[in-house]
């Protein structure tokens, strides 16, 4: 269950409205990369690892909440960058401490303009934020990551965390306005939080590369086709050892020829690593067990109940009013 405080997790301030700068900022509340995204995708992982990672289902649970918070925080700077859309909006422009240094109809045009650079302030959401990007379109569930493995949920997160992390460093760009700065850079602090959590997180899962339970085949986890041999660029991504694996990087750079020669790279044996099929095979079957546990842990087929409250004896019992007998 879920409880609401009226007060928002950080003060969230703004020196004066800023109609241009409310619509970028809907890219963090209805957008691919923004906070309900976060919310959603970290809410729907965790049902599907609450009795197979209890302590993962709290921190999925823990962060979804934070984002919610976040959400609001969002919003409630949205709608005060965008004091005076609304019914009054012309007469609200007149008092507005940016028309100071303007002429009259000239400064109450300019920010009747401003808000009008996202006509859905004014026309559909009455001068507040709209479940949307800042192009007008629609959230969707589509934007959500769940994959019920969550070795590959918690990757997806870290990676929503760097996008989510990069945006708000991009829109902090975009305003002259301290207070709205403050808010942006605690907001994006948290991604740098929350990436932490979740690369923690997945590190306490072990094995945990590569993703899911199969292994991949030892013949060609640590090829590198050089499809541009004539500029070719070496790093550790094709010299020495492979970051995860530790098998040592067979570079291919007559891709055509090693193809023909290996009967399309099926006449092949490892090289470079001390995997075998065999010993794949016996991997993939020991994860198998693990992991199925994991799964049918998901939801026991007995006593089927997703919480567990007081038994009935231990209920306290209440006394029934006589006039409701």
């Amino acid at each position: 269950m879920f409880f609401h405080s009226k007060e928002l997790q950080y003060n969230a301030r703004v020196s004066k409205p800023d109609p241009r700068f409310a619509r970028l900022l809907l890219e963090q509340f209805g957008g691919g990369n923004g906070e309900l995204k976060a919310a959603m995708q970290y809410f729907v992982q965790a049902f599907s690892c609450k009795n197979a990672y209890p302590d993962k289902y709290d921190l999925l649970m823990d962060i979804a909440t934070e984002e919610f918070s976040h959400l609001e925080i969002v919003g409630a700077t949205i709608q005060m960058l965008l004091s005076g859309v609304n019914g009054e909006l012309k007469n609200a422009a007149e008092s507005l401490e940016m028309m100071d240094p303007m002429e009259g109809k000239g400064a109450k045009e300019n920010y009747i303009h401003q808000a009008l650079y996202n006509s859905q302030f004014c026309v559909l959401t009455g001068g507040g934020p709209s479940v949307t990007d800042s192009n007008g379109t629609p959230w969707t569930g589509a934007y959500v990551n769940a994959n019920g493995d969550l070795t590959v949920d918690l990757r997806s997160n870290i990676a929503a965390e760097s996008r989510a992390k990069i945006v708000y460093e991009y829109l902090i760009k975009f305003t002259d306005d301290e207070y709205v700065k403050d808010t942006l850079r605690f907001l994006m602090t948290r991604e740098i939080t929350h990436f932490q959590q979740f690369e923690a997180a997945l590190d306490t899962i072990q094995p945990n590369f590569p993703p899911g339970i199969l292994q991949g085949d030892p013949r060609y986890s640590n090829l590198y086709f050089n499809m541009s041999p004539e500029e070719s660029a070496t790093g550790p991504w094709n010299q020495g050892c492979s970051s995860r694996l530790g098998e040592e990087w067979q570079n291919i750079d007559e891709l055509k020829e090693y193809v023909e020669a290996t009967n399309g790279l099926t006449d092949m044996e490892p090289t470079g690593t001390e995997r075998t099929q065999d010993t794949v095979k016996n991997m993939d079957r020991e994860l198998a067990r693990a992991r199925s546990k994991e799964v049918k842990s998901a939801t026991p087929t007995e006593n089927i109940q997703w919480s567990a409250y007081k038994d009935e004896e231990e209920k306290v019992e209440q006394e029934v009013p006589a006039d409701c007998l």
